[in-house]
């Protein structure tokens, strides 16, 4: 058997030299060294040979083995070296062709969205401003004629963070108008400003709703401010980001903070007014909420109503290009999905 393990190493070196690829060199290792390699059933065998036997044979085969894989190690070594120089001479580096293009990033949609609409009223001689998205609750309903237990409580789902009293109860913002309120305790007018931020509503999601999107709020309060002012400016709003040529209707709404409150909505452009799927066959698409700053609010700063008055709008940021572009599911924007995100 010690001449058998001799031959077998002697025989297994020998065609270790003649391999010359990963291929071939994980075949010769099943051969010598696997699980049914001869080596290895003679291994397995030492146990019922005889004494004086087993603990020469023993050793041999251990060292047989041992060589072996020191073999293998070595020319798994040698002949990854010699792929990494013939790859390196296929593929050598011309230092004088220009580098690779890097890959340039954009703005997201509703950043792009966002961006606009910012611009188109700052022209307008509106400022932009920022609040925080952790609201108290006395800025978020109760100032804007929102009280505990008033049914357009139910407008909004809300996600709470901490119960409180008398207005005390923090909250994650429902609208980004409880900048109105935070504005003019600190300033006087004349006042012209948009507020861009996040919201966030706890409700499920679907192609139409998200538990966070953002929106933005827009205020103006001065002397003699009437209905024909807040007309006006979202008649130019709606022309800068929808075109020259697009109708714009204003109807009756609700809203706790305004009176009167419109809904302010553009011709579908699908169907050009004539009634489709899109539009559910009014053709008008409504965009956003707006109207005269109710005189409750003013007071509730110390601004006297019958001096000033002001108006207010809000609107979804993410409706603008789900209309302008025809995307049908609102979740796409906060999916990071490339292929949706490189069309912008």
């Amino acid at each position: 058997m010690l001449e058998q393990l001799k031959d077998l190493h002697a025989q297994a070196l020998e065609e270790l030299s003649k391999v010359d690829n990963p291929q071939e060199l994980e075949a010769w290792r099943i051969r010598y060294l696997g699980k049914k390699s001869s080596l290895i059933r003679i291994l397995r065998s030492v146990g019922s040979l005889p004494l004086d036997e087993r603990q020469s044979i023993g050793a041999k085969a251990n060292e047989v083995k041992r060589a072996l894989e020191s073999s293998l190690e070595e020319k798994g070594r040698s002949l990854q070296e010699a792929l990494l120089t013939s790859h390196r001479e296929s593929q050598r580096l011309d230092v004088t062709l220009p580098g690779r293009p890097l890959p340039i990033g954009r703005l997201h949609p509703t950043t792009q969205t966002l961006n606009e609409i910012c611009d188109v009223f700052k022209n307008m001689g509106f400022q932009v401003i920022e609040g925080p998205d952790v609201e108290w609750d006395y800025y978020n309903f109760e100032a804007l004629n929102i009280p505990q237990h008033h049914p357009a409580r139910d407008m909004f789902a809300t996600l709470w963070i901490d119960a409180g009293m008398g207005g005390k109860a923090r909250l994650l913002r429902t609208h980004t108008s409880p900048m109105q309120i935070r504005l003019m305790e600190k300033e006087r007018p004349p006042i012209r400003a948009i507020v861009p931020g996040r919201v966030y509503r706890y409700e499920a999601t679907d192609a139409t709703h998200e538990s966070m999107f953002y929106q933005v709020e827009g205020l103006a309060v001065d002397k003699n401010i009437t209905m024909a002012d807040l007309k006006g400016t979202l008649f130019e709003f709606c022309r800068c980001i929808f075109g020259e040529d697009r109708k714009v209707r204003f109807r009756c709404d609700y809203f706790p903070f305004v009176e009167p409150g419109v809904e302010v909505a553009i011709e579908c452009s699908a169907c050009a007014g004539a009634g489709c799927r899109l539009c559910g066959y009014s053709g008008w698409i409504e965009i956003l909420g707006a109207g005269m700053v109710h005189p409750d609010v003013l007071a509730r700063v110390d601004i006297d109503p019958r001096i000033y008055s002001g108006f207010a709008f809000g609107m979804g940021v993410e409706r603008i290009p789900m209309l302008r572009y025809g995307i049908d599911d609102i979740r796409l924007f906060y999916s990071n999905d490339l292929r949706f995100l490189r069309q912008f």
